[in-house]
């Protein structure tokens, strides 16, 4: 059975990259969700 190559979280190196991909990805919906739900806030009731 050939080895199969894998860091400490028992991901090959392929899986890691799809795993970040999908994670950034995540992150940035997040945060473009969070950024809006502020705006439209500071519209309704401006806190400065």
């Amino acid at each position: 059975m050939a080895e199969r190559r894998t860091s400490i979280s028992g991901l090959t190196d392929d899986e890691a990259q799809e795993f970040h991909t999908y994670w950034v990805q995540g992150f940035v919906g997040f945060t473009a969700v969070a950024v809006v739900a502020h705006l439209l806030v500071w519209i309704w009731r401006p806190w400065l």
